[in-house]
């Protein structure tokens, strides 16, 4: 990856919605050439796809919670994994080193959908217990990763 790279990701950052020609005059090339780039950079997986950035809270899903998932001795954790995919409350998912196993991030309309997904959690087999921590304020997320630099 090179700095055209790197300014193309940036660029894309900013605005995944923008043409190929207005990607192109932020980086310094034709519409073409960033096309070309843009392809490559999607079939190396740099670029894995595009989002509509979404106000959670204005679909109601105003409660986020942070879940420490235990998983019993004998569990599976792959099969934990997969199960947890499905319940759709949970928006993010990180296997960890430590005391728990898996650390989610649950999004849910109010308190009492929260207990209903715990409690839908908790009956997950090998899963053992869970440690909850409801977030009072998101002061920011979604960062994106640094990128390295060009050379």
């Amino acid at each position: 990856m090179d700095g055209v790279d790197r300014a193309l990701i940036l660029a894309l950052r900013e605005g995944a919605r923008a043409s190929y020609a207005e990607l192109g005059r932020a980086v310094g090339l034709s519409g073409p050439s960033v096309a070309e780039r843009v392809t490559r950079l999607e079939q190396t997986g740099v670029i894995t796809g595009y989002h509509a950035a979404v106000d959670v809270s204005a679909l109601g899903l105003g409660v986020a919670a942070l879940v420490g998932v235990h998983l019993s001795d004998t569990s599976d954790q792959d099969a934990v994994a997969v199960a947890l995919a499905k319940l759709e409350e949970v928006e993010d998912c990180w296997f960890v080193a430590g005391d728990e196993s898996f650390q989610i991030k649950v999004r849910v309309g109010d308190i009492a959908a929260l207990e209903s997904t715990l409690s839908r959690l908790r009956k997950i087999r090998g899963v053992s217990r869970t440690r909850t921590t409801v977030v009072l304020s998101t002061k920011w997320e979604g960062r994106a990763a640094p990128l390295p630099d060009a050379g």
